[in-house]
Parts: C-alpha cells; sequence; structure tokens
C-alpha cells in the first residue's frame, strides 16, 4: 500500500487564493481585530481566536482539512520554539534582577549622576540604560520617568521635551535588550538567532543614539542655570538603601555575566540561565531575602517595600506569569500567520505588491511603513509585528537579504512608533503616567522618529545590510 500524503503534500491539492479572496481573507482580520479593540474593547486573545476561526474558514473553503489547517498552525509555532524558551527566561531574570538589588542600584546611583546642564542627556542615558537592564519601556517611564518629569518641572524644563526624552531612553532597551519582550519576538517571527536581530539593529540604532544624544545635550545646555530639587532625588535613593544594600560590584555581577557571555555567543538560554542562578544567590547570601521567596518570585515576583508606589510597582516586576499574557497571545498570533502564510493569503498579496518593488532600500522602506500602519490600524504592538514579519518573510529571502535584517526592519517601523500614536496601548500608557498629551511629546522622542530615516538612509546607500554573511536562511549570500 502506498504511503499517505504528508499534510505539507496535501496542500498541493487545495486551490490557491485568488488576489480579491486574499484580501477579503486580511481585511477581515484587520476589521475583527480593529472593531473588537476599538468599538467593542474586547480582549485581545479573543480576537485573536476569533480571526483563526475566520481564517480557518477561508482555508476551508480553497479546499483544506482540518489536519491541513491544524498543520500549517504548528509549522508557525514549531518554528518559534527556541524564543518560546527564552520568553519563559525573560520573566524569570526580570524577578531574579529585582531580588538581588541589580535594578534598585541602577536606579539609586543613576538619579544620583543627574545636574541642570546635562539633565536630559544624562536622563536619556539612565532611560536607556534601566529599560535595557529590565527589558520593559513601560516600567522605565513609570519609574525613572516619573522621577525626571517632577525634577524637569522644578527646573523649569518644557515637559512635552522631558517626556521626549523619556521615551526615547525608554524605547531604545525596549528595542535591543535582550529580556525585552518585543526584541524576543521579533526575532522569533523573523526566525533569526537573538543576539544576531540585536547586531544588526546596532548598526542603525546606535548612530541614531550618538545623533539624539548630542541634540539633547545641546538642548539642555540652555538649562544650566536652573536649580535642581535634591530633596524629591534623596528621599528616592534614602528608600532604595533602607531596602537594599547597593554595592555596585556586587549588585550589577549578575547583568556583566549576562552581557559578557552574551558577548562570547553563548546561547542566550546559557546567558540567562546563569545570570539568574547569580543573581538568586546574591539576593539570598548579600541581600539577606528567604530562599523560598527567592524562588517563587521567578513564577510571579512580589511588590517592593520602599514605600514609594511607583518604585515598589518596578521592583515587583518579573516572573514567569508575567509573561503569560504575552506568551499566550504570541502562540495564537503565530498558529494565524501559519495559516496566512501556508494557505497562500500573504503570498498571493504580496506578488502583487512586491512585484513593483525594484529596490532593497524600497523593500526595507516598506517594510518599516508597514509597521506604522500596522501599530495604526490594530493597535497592538505585538500584532503588528508578527504579522508583518509573516508578510515579508518570504520577500526578503527571495532577495538574499539577512533575517535579522527583517526583523530590524520590522522592529523599527513597529516598536519605534507605537509609543508615538495616541490611541495605541502604549501611547495611552506614555500620556496617563507622564501626563503629557502624546502628540506634545511624539516632536521631541527624537530616537523613535530619526531612527527609522537613519535606517532607511543607509539602506539608500547600502549600509548595514549585512553583506557576506550568512544570511540566515540556510546558504551564504
Amino acid at each position: 500500500m502506498a504511503e499517505s500524503e504528508s499534510p505539507l503534500e496535501e496542500l498541493l491539492t487545495a486551490r490557491w487564493p485568488s488576489l480579491l479572496h486574499a484580501l477579503i481573507c486580511l481585511t477581515g482580520v484587520f476589521l475583527l481585530i480593529s472593531f473588537g479593540l476599538f468599538v467593542y474593547g474586547a480582549s485581545i486573545h479573543a480576537i485573536i481566536f476569533l480571526a483563526l476561526v475566520w481564517v480557518s474558514l477561508q482555508a476551508r473553503w480553497l479546499g483544506h482539512s482540518f489536519t491541513n489547517i491544524r498543520h500549517m498552525m504548528d509549522e508557525g509555532i514549531t518554528k518559534a520554539l527556541p524564543a518560546i524558551y527564552i520568553f519563559l527566561l525573560i520573566g524569570m531574570i526580570i524577578a531574579s534582577f529585582m531580588q538581588s538589588g541589580t535594578i534598585a542600584s541602577l536606579l539609586y546611583y543613576g538619579i544620583g549622576l543627574l545636574s541642570p546642564t546635562i539633565f536630559l542627556a544624562t536622563g536619556l542615558i539612565l532611560c536607556s540604560f534601566m529599560s535595557v537592564a529590565t527589558g520593559t519601556s513601560w516600567g522605565t517611564v513609570g519609574t525613572v520617568g516619573v522621577v525626571l518629569m517632577g525634577i524637569g518641572d522644578a527646573i523649569g524644563i518644557p515637559l512635552a521635551l522631558v517626556a521626549g526624552m523619556i521615551v526615547s531612553g525608554a524605547t531604545f532597551g525596549d528595542k535591543l535588550s535582550p529580556i525585552s519582550d518585543t526584541t524576543n519576538l521579533a526575532a522569533m517571527s523573523a526566525g533569526t538567532n537573538l543576539y544576531r536581530h540585536i547586531g544588526a539593529m546596532l548598526y542603525t540604532t546606535i548612530p541614531t543614539f550618538l545623533i539624539v544624544l548630542g541634540i539633547f545635550i545641546f538642548w539642555g545646555m540652555q538649562y544650566g542655570d536652573n536649580a535642581l530639587p535634591r530633596g524629591h532625588i534623596d528621599k528616592i535613593r534614602t528608600a532604595l538603601a533602607g531596602s537594599y544594600q547597593l554595592n555596585l560590584w556586587i549588585t550589577l555581577l549578575p547583568l556583566l555575566l549576562m552581557f559578557g557571555l552574551s558577548i562570547k555567543r553563548y546561547a542566550a538560554e546559557v546567558s540567562m540561565t546563569c545570570s539568574i542562578a547569580l543573581a538568586m544567590l546574591i539576593a539570598i547570601l548579600y541581600q539577606d531575602k528567604d530562599g523560598i521567596n527567592v524562588i517563587n518570585a521567578l513564577w510571579l515576583n512580589s511588590a517592593g517595600t520602599t514605600g514609594i508606589a511607583s518604585v515598589d510597582a518596578l521592583l515587583g516586576r518579573g516572573g514567569v506569569y508575567s509573561m503569560a499574557w504575552t506568551l499566550l497571545l504570541s502562540i495564537m498570533a503565530l498558529a494565524l500567520g501559519g495559516i496566512l502564510h501556508h494557505a497562500g493569503f500573504l503570498r498571493v498579496l504580496l506578488v502583487h505588491i512586491i512585484a513593483r518593488i525594484q529596490r532593497i532600500s524600497t523593500l526595507i522602506a516598506t517594510t518599516i511603513a508597514s509597521g506604522l500602519i500596522g501599530n495604526m490600524a490594530m493597535e497592538k504592538l505585538y500584532i503588528s509585528i508578527i504579522l508583518n514579519c509573516q508578510l515579508f518573510k518570504g520577500t526578503y529571502q527571495e532577495r538574499g537579504l539577512d533575517k535579522a535584517v527583517l526583523s530590524r526592519s520590522v522592529e523599527e517601523g513597529s516598536t519605534l512608533t507605537t509609543g508615538l500614536i495616541p490611541w495605541t496601548t502604549a501611547g495611552t500608557f506614555y500620556t496617563a503616567t507622564l501626563g503629557i498629551p502624546t502628540l506634545d511629546y511624539a516632536p521631541y522622542a527624537l530616537l523613535n522618529l530619526l531612527n527609522p530615516l537613519v535606517s532607511m538612509g543607509m539602506a539608500v546607500l547600502g549600509v548595514g545590510l549585512l553583506q557576506g554573511k550568512t544570511n540566515g536562511w540556510g546558504k551564504d549570500k
């Protein structure tokens, strides 16, 4: 008896969608997400489930069996399994860094370095370090950002300018940190290595950061004669010193270990696990925390005890449970992308769009613009990242571009722009936390504005395209 066809072989027996059908299918997905979020305020997870049902029905109409459709979903998820493991470690490493006093030390010494003349530049660097260390722009804005807004107000610096500086620094780490969920999500969705993705982003982000830093130094010099409110800073530092031992030579060891192993090109799972183990030891032996509580924090951390609400909220972040919302959403969206890809809906649509794109620089610019449009249409950054990676993955492969160039371009269109749009979750959070309307601080969020432009300019010049390196598709360029 002949062997039965594999699910992927059976895909060949189904019909290929027409352009009209592909447009109807994808329009249905966007309408479900847009109306579900904006009009009805429904749960994004429930909306993605309905989108899965909608897309599955479209695939079934093309002749795909339930087994084939499920296999498409499996394919979408399976390729992301390595990054899913990292997602689990992210929650634990954040919690362990909180327990060990690593984050508290960065906050304590960081705000102690502020001075009026270099307030904007120092604030940018502090927010950048905090966001890299914690992997969260929201946590940075909600803690260091709130402190800097109070200091900036007392000094007399325009608050929209201060807010733009804070968002720039917070986004820097959210985009580059190896423990950021969006950084890992972009690498996972594009199918590239986490550190290769980060390395690719450095090509465009570091020059942009230096430009932005120079501008903030120039602007900050105008406020050099203003007075600095030491009382507010001292209150936070006193509260931190009363809750943690803050010897930098000890508390920063987990962070330095993780960065060191990363530079040595150890697998992300290895560097993160080693850092978690060291941070736990420091928490127990140096911070004198209860061992069981430290272990339990790896599942779900508890709030800090400094007595300052915003600081306690930051110090209580982390744990595997804290990643559940993003992880479950990612798995469902990956399954959705698997059907859209294997059933041909994305392919048919892109053939018509990309056929008109002749230059690599135009492709990168289109990817970045698509991320912005995705944020504006769907509000949720995570969905924009996943769907845009699915949309453009095949085209980047055909053009011989590295997967990391795809993941970088998607982040520059999605992660960098989400905080500039008033109705996204990031935009509303920043506005509520900092007290400045999104459109007021957006002109001063220079990193968010300039990084996509720098990336497109470098693409025109052929710089940063990782030429001559393994492109991640199984062959050399």
